[in-house]
C-alpha cells in the first residue's frame, strides 16, 4: 500500500456574539468570515488536486461548523462527506457558560478545576487523542482504497474536519509529547491543517503544519475548546 496523509482541519470561526463556549452544542454555525475561510480551504485543496494530489477521502465531525467547513470542499472535488462521530468536539462541563475569571472563582466549580493535567473539567486528552487517532487510521485505509487503480506519484490523502482540542491532542500524542498544555499556546488556528503523513505500514513518519487561510485571521474570534 502507498504512503498515505490524514490532514485534521480545523473548522472556520463560529457565529458566536455572546462568547460562550460551544462545545458539541447545536445551531453554532460559521460567521461570515468562516464560510470565507471554508471557501478559501476548499481553493487551497482544489489547486493541490490540479497539481496531482490525490485526495480521495473527505469527513466531517457531525457539528454544524464542521459540516459547514467541509462542504465547499466536498463540492469543489466531487467528494462525499463522511460524518464521523470519533472526531467531534471534547465534552466540556462548562459547556454554554461564558467562561470568565469571575465565573471560574464560583465555588460550585472548584471540583471541576482541580487537575488540569486530566482536565478535571471534561473529557481526558488521552481519549480525544485515541479516538481521533483511531479515526485517522480508518480514513488512511479509506483513502487507500479509494485511489486504488490511480498510479499517481503522491500517496493518497483524506481530510477530517474536527475541532482544536481534539486536533491538538492528537498531535501532541503523536509527537510523544505530554497532552496536558496551556490551551493559550495551541498551534491550531482557525481552518488550519495539522497534517499525519504515514509510511506504507501505517506509521507515522512524520507530523507538518499550514494555514492556507491566514490572510483571514487577523481580527477573528476563537474561543477555546475544553
Amino acid at each position: 500500500m502507498p504512503q498515505a496523509t490524514v490532514h485534521l482541519l480545523r473548522h472556520g470561526e463560529v457565529h458566536n456574539p455572546d462568547g460562550v463556549l460551544y462545545g458539541r452544542l447545536p445551531e453554532f454555525h460559521l460567521s461570515e468570515l468562516g464560510q470565507e475561510m471554508a471557501r478559501m480551504l476548499a481553493e487551497h485543496f482544489s489547486r493541490r488536486a490540479a497539481g496531482g494530489a490525490r485526495i480521495t477521502y473527505l469527513a466531517a465531525s457531525p457539528l454544524d461548523r464542521a459540516q459547514e467547513t467541509a462542504r465547499p470542499t466536498s463540492d469543489a472535488l466531487k467528494l462525499q462527506i463522511h460524518t464521523d462521530e470519533r472526531i467531534i468536539e471534547a465534552e466540556n462541563y462548562f459547556e454554554g457558560m461564558k467562561v470568565t475569571k469571575a465565573e471560574l472563582r464560583r465555588p460550585k466549580h472548584w471540583p471541576r478545576l482541580v487537575n488540569p493535567l486530566r482536565p478535571s473539567w471534561g473529557e481526558p486528552y488521552k481519549n480525544q487523542a485515541s479516538r481521533v487517532m483511531e479515526a485517522v487510521q480508518d480514513a488512511r485505509l479509506r483513502a487507500i482504497e479509494l485511489a486504488a487503480g490511480d498510479f499517481g506519484t503522491d500517496g493518497p490523502e483524506a481530510i477530517m474536519v474536527s475541532h482544536q482540542l481534539p486536533i491538538w491532542a492528537t498531535r501532541l500524542s503523536a509527537e510523544g509529547k505530554p497532552l496536558w498544555h496551556d490551551p493559550r499556546k495551541r498551534e491550531c488556528t482557525l481552518t488550519s491543517i495539522t497534517s499525519l503523513v504515514f509510511d506504507d505500514a501505517g506509521t507515522l513518519l512524520r507530523v507538518q503544519y499550514s494555514e492556507p487561510a491566514a490572510s483571514l485571521l487577523p481580527g477573528a474570534s476563537s474561543t477555546p475548546g475544553a
